[in-house]
């Protein structure tokens, strides 16, 4: 059964958004664990390329994009993309885009990230319901501004 984590952000920003998904990233990275960021497009795929590599002082997160040939990305623990993970994939996929990640049921966890923004909210709302539907074991974590 697949573990749906909801972070939800006290903020209203989609950067906000984006740097908790690479301050996942490194968590999980770190943990040895094989991480799919789904984006909604390629050019959130390119703006998570930059950001993973300059989030904060220091971060180095090994990544590649998974259209980047196969020779490229075959020793990643992280990719990031806007269309079907790659089969090797089925840890951890974090969410960044407003529909639910493709044969996200074939992870072990999904991670949405909700903030303050109305849309965002709604659209989260329909996706924990989809999930529920679906009989995944549902998690909700409330941050503060310290925990961004």
């Amino acid at each position: 059964m697949t573990r749906v984590d909801f972070y939800v952000l006290p903020t209203s920003t989609l950067h906000e958004r984006r740097v908790l998904a690479c301050k996942l990233t490194e968590k999980a990275w770190r943990q040895g664990v094989n991480v799919y960021i789904h984006t909604s497009s390629g050019t959130e795929t390119d703006i998570m390329n930059n950001l993973l590599w300059t989030f904060r002082q220091g971060s180095f997160i090994p990544h590649e994009k998974s259209s980047a040939p196969l020779a490229d990305r075959e020793d990643m623990v992280v990719l990031i993309g806007h269309g079907n993970p790659p089969e090797s994939f089925r840890d951890l996929v974090i969410n960044l885009s407003s529909d639910k990640p493709p044969l996200f049921e074939e992870f072990q966890r999904v991670a949405e990230l909700v903030d303050e923004d109305e849309s965002v909210r709604t659209e989260g709302r329909k996706r924990y319901q989809a999930y529920k539907h679906q009989g995944c074991q549902l998690e909700t974590h409330k941050l503060d501004e310290n925990q961004r």
